[in-house]
């Protein structure tokens, strides 16, 4: 092949790209409206009713854990369901609180599909038990705090929950800033009582993005070993396209979704894998679109240009670091 057929095969195929990503980046975009206002979601492709409900059910966990917070000891059971709603109405109402939500959703739901359709572990994938038994010991606590964690993040999502704790600081800040000032039956002394007990809690680097993050950035060259998915699971699968590619993590989960099979294209292709490994995990993940003719051929640093030209943002969702 000539170079100046080179040059056309590969602006072909950013222009395919660029197009895809543009259509997926409207995709989500429309996201946190529709779930805002509780539509039917069946014929909304990145929004089924099993993510509502997932969505639902976490909204509700957040503000039990507010209103709880600032009860005296003993008494954190007695929180009226009309309080809970009042509070999940009014978290739902900040669009980077869901969007972040749905990531988490989207998350879980594609932890369950991968392990029912690919037997991908939800919890300990074997680069986690590899981690594990590192002759360094910093990683092996770092990968056994990650499997901890896992562990109760998958309990927590068939339980559709999300304790208030694994929330990025900057959300976990906006969050409690919000419930302050909602028009509640909720004493000033009791709201002060909430946000200190709840800050003096919290623990951005030991919730489990924190961990997974830190445990993928110890690996420094190796951490393209988390681009396997089969092999890395999916939780360690997407902080290493977040660490690799500088994006916020919860992009790179939705780029495992059907309808983003542009952003999971270049996601991994900017993280240096080659034709070949980003077919495989295509195969995994069956996005509904095919994966464009020529992407091999072009360079990493042009993947992470084109993905760096998204006008989507997700809001406050944690990053790669």
């Amino acid at each position: 092949m000539t170079e100046l057929a080179m040059d056309r095969t590969e602006t072909s195929v950013e222009a395919i790209l660029r197009d895809e990503l543009a259509r997926g980046n409207r995709a989500l975009s429309g996201v946190a409206p529709v779930i805002s206002h509780m539509l039917e979601s069946s014929g909304h492709a990145l929004v089924s009713d099993a993510i509502v409900a997932r969505l639902r059910g976490m909204l509700a966990h957040l503000a039990r854990q507010l209103l709880s917070a600032g009860l005296p000891a003993g008494q954190q059971g007695g929180v009226d369901d009309e309080a809970i709603d009042a509070v999940a109405d009014g978290l739902a109402g900040d669009s980077a609180v869901l969007n972040h939500l749905y990531a988490v959703a989207m998350e879980g739901h594609l932890t369950e599909r991968l392990e029912q359709r690919s037997s991908v572990d939800p919890v300990l994938s074997p680069l986690l038990q590899e981690l594990i038994a590192s002759d360094q010991a910093a990683i092996a606590e770092l990968a056994m705090n990650a499997l901890a964690a896992q562990s109760r993040f998958t309990q927590s999502q068939r339980r559709m929950e999300l304790p208030l704790g694994e929330l990025p600081a900057e959300l976990f800040l906006s969050v409690l800033k919000r419930f302050k000032k909602m028009p509640l039956n909720y004493d000033q002394e009791a709201a002060a009582r909430t946000n200190k007990a709840l800050k003096a809690s919290y623990d951005e680097g030991a919730g489990r993005i924190g961990l997974f993050t830190r445990l993928v950035s110890s690996m420094r060259g190796a951490a393209v070993a988390t681009l396997e998915l089969d092999h890395a699971g999916l939780a360690l699968f997407a902080t290493g396209i977040a660490v690799l590619t500088r994006q916020p993590r919860g992009l790179a989960i939705l780029a495992c979704h059907e309808r983003q099979a542009a952003r999971l294209a270049l996601s991994l292709r900017a993280s240096g894998l080659s034709a070949e490994g980003i077919e495989r995990q295509f195969l995994l993940l069956e996005p509904s679109e095919m994966l464009p003719d020529g992407i091999g051929a072009m360079p990493p640093e042009r993947a992470r240009e084109l993905l760096g030209t998204s006008d989507f943002a997700i809001g406050t969702g944690h990053g790669a670091g």
